[in-house]
């Protein structure tokens, strides 16, 4: 039995339908990742401004403004005495609406007090009372 001419043209229509089906779909899933690498951006730069939404790669340096963590550092030795580093760390996180029990922020922003704590020790404005039993750094007023 023959295959109608009409058969054979319709069926190779078919698969180039199905073909270019094939390829807009991988189009579609370019364009989902593209979309999806947008979103992941736009989320990096808002919670840059909203502290309580900070993903653990956020840039520290805009969640506070300048001499701001010094400042909370002070305050929290003024009120409670001779602190460590970590101590000093949750202090300024609550303080500033950040979650405290993110073990890798809470790391982060104990380091950017160390570093903005030794300048201000330099200064003689921070005093240095040694060192806590595993090692932290114990920090006081003059």
């Amino acid at each position: 039995m023959e295959i109608s001419r009409t058969v054979v043209t319709l069926k190779r229509k078919r698969r180039l339908i199905e073909d270019t089906i094939v390829n807009y779909e991988k189009k579609i899933e370019e364009a989902r990742a593209d979309l999806a690498h947008v979103v992941a951006v736009i989320k990096v730069f808002q919670a840059s401004a909203e502290p309580g939404e900070l993903p653990r790669y956020a840039d520290l340096h805009r969640v506070f403004k300048r001499t701001e963590t010094v400042d909370l550092c002070k305050e929290a030795l003024a009120k409670k005495g001779p602190q460590t580093t970590m101590q000093l760390a949750v202090y300024v996180m609550e303080a500033r609406g950040l979650d405290a029990t993110d073990k890798v922020m809470r790391q982060a922003v104990g380091y950017k007090i160390v570093q903005a704590l030794r300048m201000q020790h330099l200064r003689g404005k921070i005093a240095d009372a040694g060192k806590a039993k595993g090692g932290q750094r114990i920090w006081a007023l003059p």
